[in-house]
């Protein structure tokens, strides 16, 4: 292989990106951005800011009954710290969840006071507390559950020991504590958007550069060089590496406002982070080889390599945590390359894990490159096709 030449065409591809400063400064102001968005939506450091406690979920609460046991719930709801509670009347209530406002509004039917002893020691029908809530916040509904439960028992409980019966309360403390690299450490959210974000413009960024061989082939840039005493491997092998070290110098310059602003740290192996990211930077320019060797032309290529990109980075859980997905997509989502990459990242970082949990994504990350480099060598058409 003549060196001298692959370095030449690799410099080439190099400054020919970065002179063109308004595509280079999108390409890491747009995630920064975007992940310092989507982090600070979903917790920031810590949960909702420097008290290092999760966010409070706001309610309202409607008393119809006014009797001391329902008084009783309605201030141990108030104490809670997992809510944040309005006390209203019923119409302002619903109204605010139906507006959003509140994630779901607990309703006291009159009589509760009464019915609810009688029911708990099977002597009386169970009183109904109505719960309208937010239906796009449908997950918050276990959580008022267990806190009705676990207060109304409280308070019934006491109720009937005050008149000399038994007194009921739950037989079990609860100490949550987030699985995060330290202990003691508040789970910071800007670790997995960056992952998330970093992942999905890097992707943009190969595009980018793919769609940028068409425009050359149209040119006939290609077919000159295809006429020097280079092989097509050395050729495109040159344009693979200059897009990997373009994406590991934006992955860096990303990481690098990341750690510096946001406080992410690389908790886990720093040597498994830099082998994600090598993986990584393969994959995107392999990827963009790809695009413009199946692509017939630049416009046509653009759109449907973005809507590619973009499924692909919603199913990797570069958007939401992979996590959240069903079963069946969690499962389906490992045949995506993004999935492992936005994984490695995660595990380097606020997962702490050690250099074992990178090798699977840098296995698969490989291997993908491997695949999609050998599939662009192989179909890449030196002239603009015709017709």
């Amino acid at each position: 292989m003549n060196l001298s030449a692959f370095r030449a065409l690799v410099r080439k591809d190099l400054v020919l990106y970065f002179s063109n400063r308004r595509a280079l400064i999108m390409s890491i102001a747009a995630p920064i951005v975007i992940a310092a968005f989507f982090g600070s939506i979903f917790g920031g450091v810590g949960g909702d800011g420097d008290n290092g406690k999760l966010s409070r979920i706001p309610i309202a609460f409607v008393d119809h009954d006014a009797s001391a046991l329902s008084r009783a719930v309605a201030a141990a709801v108030q104490a809670d710290p997992a809510v944040d509670v309005k006390v209203l009347d019923e119409p302002a209530a619903v109204a605010l969840a139906r507006e959003g406002k509140v994630r779901a509004a607990v309703v006291l039917p009159a009589g509760f006071g009464e019915a609810a002893p009688r029911a708990l020691i099977g002597g009386g029908a169970k009183p109904q507390i109505a719960v309208r809530f937010d239906p796009s916040q449908a997950t918050v509904m276990p959580l008022v559950r267990g806190l009705l439960t676990q207060h109304v028992m409280k308070a019934v409980g006491d109720s009937l020991g005050t008149g000399g019966a038994a007194e009921f309360s739950l037989p079990f403390t609860l100490e949550a504590e987030a699985s995060t690299a330290a202990p003691k450490e508040p789970y910071n959210s800007y670790a997995h958007s960056f992952a998330g974000m970093g992942v999905q413009f890097i992707l943009f960024m190969g595009i980018e550069v793919g769609v940028g061989v068409l425009l050359a082939r149209r040119m006939g840039l290609w077919k000159r060089l295809r006429a020097a005493p280079l092989s097509r491997t050395m050729l495109l092998g040159s344009h693979i590496a200059s897009g990997a070290i373009t994406a590991l110098v934006l992955l860096a310059i990303i990481y690098t406002a990341a750690i510096g602003i946001f406080d992410v740290r690389i908790a886990g192996s720093v040597a498994g982070f830099v082998g994600v990211a090598i993986a990584f930077a393969l994959l995107t320019s392999s990827f963009g080889l790809l695009i413009a060797a199946i692509g017939k032309t630049p416009e046509a290529t653009r759109g449907l390599a973005i809507f590619a990109t973009l499924v692909m980075v919603m199913l990797g859980g570069a958007w939401v945590p992979s996590f959240v997905f069903p079963p069946w997509l969690q499962t389906a989502s490992l045949a995506v390359p993004t999935r492992w990459a936005v994984d490695g990242l995660d595990a380097m970082t606020w997962r702490g894990l050690g250099f074992s949990a990178a090798i699977g994504p840098i296995v698969v990350l490989l291997a993908f490159s491997v695949l999609f480099a050998a599939l662009a060598i192989w179909r890449f058409d030196w002239e603009e096709p015709r017709g």
